[in-house]
């Protein structure tokens, strides 16, 4: 299957499971936009998951990881995903004190890791996944998602993801969004909760 076929049946099966949504959202980065992907949608179907997960996992098998690790809680089901088809150990990462640990698990020094998340739009909490693992002796390698929406244009990490599909939303700073002008209420889909 071609990358373009990938891509669109990913698009397929994000339309078919409605997990793109449209109203006023507020992102983990501050900006707001008319479209939310909500990829629990997408991935609450084990066919969708099993699905997505072996296609990352097919773009990643050439860094040959020893782990994979996610941020939760986004990343959870499609990072163990890929480490189940890469069959390799299967981390997450979790906010605490406004700042990523890895909570649960013994770690992993000197292995080799890729960052799964199920979508990217700056890049911020991959980051600090990736920015632990590197401070706890780790290698990492690769970052991939399902859904890029970063456009190349705001993105944190120095090199754009691995991804299934690239999508291309409008976006808004919070002090010249047209949304909020019209009234409409602002709604925080995600799992990271913003101080104001």
């Amino acid at each position: 299957m071609s990358e373009k076929d990938v891509e669109q049946k990913t698009l397929e099966l994000v339309r078919e499971s409605g997990a793109l949504l449209e109203g006023h959202f507020l992102f983990t980065s501050g900006l707001h936009s008319p479209f939310y992907f909500q990829c629990a949608l997408l991935l609450r179907y084990p066919r969708n998951a099993a699905y997505t997960g072996e296609q990352i996992a097919k773009r990643l098998e050439q860094y040959k990881p020893d782990i994979v690790v996610s941020p939760a809680m986004g990343g959870v089901i499609i990072g163990h995903e890929v480490a189940r088809y890469l069959d390799v150990p299967f981390l997450f990462c979790e906010r605490e004190d406004n700042h990523m640990k890895l909570r649960r698990f013994p770690f992993f020094e000197g292995k080799r890791a890729v960052v799964v998340e199920d979508v990217i739009t700056t890049g911020g909490s991959v980051l600090e996944v990736g920015t632990l693992l590197q401070e706890k002796g780790a290698e990492w390698l690769a970052t991939a998602c399902i859904v890029d929406r970063s456009a190349g244009k705001r993105l944190v990490l120095k090199e754009p993801p691995i991804s299934l599909c690239k999508v291309t939303f409008p976006v808004f700073d919070p002090t010249d969004c047209p949304l909020c002008r019209q009234g409409l209420p602002l709604v925080k889909p995600g799992s990271r909760q913003l101080k104001y």
